[in-house]
């Protein structure tokens, strides 16, 4: 798994467009997001169709073609420096196909941000355009707008990448499925979709010499094992250098989950560090995808080579 390429941070005054690629967004959650991105001293602007709904499927933010046109045309609007994800829900996977990749690769790297259903999108700007990501808060996030730690550490890696160059887990109940040290390029997201986007063509083909960083929300037990199953037999594991946990709300009791996760993941014989605290959770950490890092279950810390942002 080769390194991407790192954007530039943001500096005061940045204009960052919202985007809306999957579901619908409330608009008293997408104020407050702005308002907060405001007093960071950031310009944003929200994009056409983030308030739209689509009329027959109300879990769509707007058509397929909407969503998409708003994505690619924010990502080539060369005043805008970084794109944001007013939430996530469900659609990345219906828009996806239709950007136009050389367009948006012509237009140069920027940062683009957001978690849950647009686990997809990171895998597709890391195979189509060979960027560093970041895992992190949506704008109009419930989790993301009632959390200082969420907002603190979102905005230390846009603004100050160097201060965040090393993450510990961010709750103390933390532990070690399997002790050990590695390093790889990190990937991942939400392990619904990695599944659900196998054999795609704008998804990983596998994880092999990767940190892999997984989390998931509303699935139960046999789901996720289903999932961790399915990547298992196709291969898509081999080789993985290391496995990082996050959040599995609402996923049943963290005592079934855990011996699911350790059941499937154990046998892979490298290092697996549990309850990280990024995802669906309170004060969810901002984790970069398609950087070089390194995995030490000991000090429950993810440690990039270099700021994910130059």
């Amino acid at each position: 798994m080769r390194q991407c390429t790192r954007p530039p941070r943001l500096t005061p005054g940045a204009r960052v467009a919202v985007v809306a690629p999957s579901g619908p967004v409330p608009e008293e959650r997408l104020q407050a997001g702005l308002d907060l991105l405001r007093g960071w001293d950031l310009d944003p602007v929200v994009m056409p169709h983030v308030l739209g709904r689509h009329r027959e499927f109300g879990y769509l933010s707007g058509t397929d073609a909407q969503r998409a046109a708003d994505l690619q045309r924010a990502w080539c609007d060369p005043a805008v420096a970084a794109v944001l994800c007013a939430r996530g829900g469900y659609g990345a996977q219906r828009m996806v196909d239709l950007l136009d990749w050389d367009a948006m690769r012509a237009a140069g790297p920027k940062v683009f941000a957001g978690f849950s259903d647009i686990t997809v999108l990171h895998q597709a700007f890391a195979t189509r355009l060979g960027l560093v990501t970041l895992y992190g808060p949506a704008v109009a996030g419930v989790d993301f707008l009632k959390s200082v730690r969420a907002q603190r550490h979102f905005r230390a890696t846009l603004f100050e990448p160097e201060s965040a160059q090393t993450v510990t887990a961010a709750s103390p109940g933390g532990g070690v499925l399997v002790p050990g040290r590695a390093r790889g390029v990190t990937l991942g997201g939400c392990l619904s979709l990695l599944a659900s986007d196998l054999g795609t063509p704008h998804a990983h083909t596998g994880a092999r010499g990767g940190l892999l960083l997984l989390e998931d929300v509303g699935e139960s037990p046999y789901r996720l094992d289903r999932y961790l199953t399915q990547l298992l037999r196709t291969g898509w594991l081999d080789g993985v250098g290391g496995i990082v946990l996050g959040s599995w709300e609402s996923c049943g009791p963290y005592e079934e989950v855990r011996g699911v996760l350790a059941d499937r993941l154990g046998g892979l014989g490298v290092p697996v560090l549990e309850q990280f605290g990024f995802g669906h959770c309170d004060g969810a950490l901002t984790m970069a995808f398609g950087a070089l890092a390194e995995l030490d279950t000991a000090a429950a810390s993810v440690t990039f080579d270099e700021p994910v942002l130059s």
